[in-house]
């Protein structure tokens, strides 16, 4: 389950030694693109204190926004779970899409057709210029594991997602779901 191949759809679960680095620290990330140019993704398990009404005020609607990593922190980016919905929007798994008609799904969010279920917002991204995911995976930064909640993801990936996966991971990994998030301040 850990050393499957790097594929977008995949989660990139935080080693628990990745503690200085506050982006980081404790994420899941979706991976949403991968190739040998580089990938793209967005951490799923970081909600932020706004909502969508607080940055795009004609959306009537309290979803939460996340943080979706460290690029680009001034952009809105969405992934959703019903491209029969969102028209423009690129498949990245599993029933998994990335953005789209942004005027459409504001409506569409308004009018209520879009449950919070459906639609994640992320202010920033996840970016790895060309081979330099795979140098942190060879350097034990991340753990790879196939998305099993497919497009459910959008309403399950909370802010004790970490935890849980580390859970499911057993072994060694255990210990750290109940270590505090900087060891330094125990």
């Amino acid at each position: 389950m850990t050393s499957e191949k790097l594929q977008k759809g995949h989660l990139l679960i935080a080693e628990p030694s990745i503690i200085a680095d506050l982006s980081f620290n404790r994420s899941v990330i979706l991976l949403a693109e991968h190739s040998n140019e580089g990938s793209v993704g967005f951490i799923i398990n970081k909600p932020l204190k706004y909502t969508i009404s607080d940055l795009v005020p004609e959306i009537e609607a309290n979803f939460k926004i996340y943080n979706g990593g460290p690029v680009e922190q001034d952009n809105l980016y969405f992934i959703h779970n019903v491209p029969e919905l969102i028209t423009n929007s690129v498949e990245i798994s599993n029933g998994i899409y990335w953005g789209g008609d942004f005027e459409l799904t504001k409506s569409l969010i308004n009018d209520g057709s879009i449950k919070k279920d459906n639609i994640r917002f992320f202010l920033g991204y996840t970016g790895w210029e060309a081979s330099q995911l795979e140098s942190e995976m060879q350097l034990n930064s991340w753990i790879i594991t196939e998305n099993l909640y497919k497009n459910k993801i959008l309403g399950k990936a909370t802010a004790d997602f970490w935890k849980e996966k580390i859970l499911e991971l057993g072994g060694e990994y255990i210990i750290w779901s109940n270590a505090p998030e900087n060891p330094l301040l125990n």
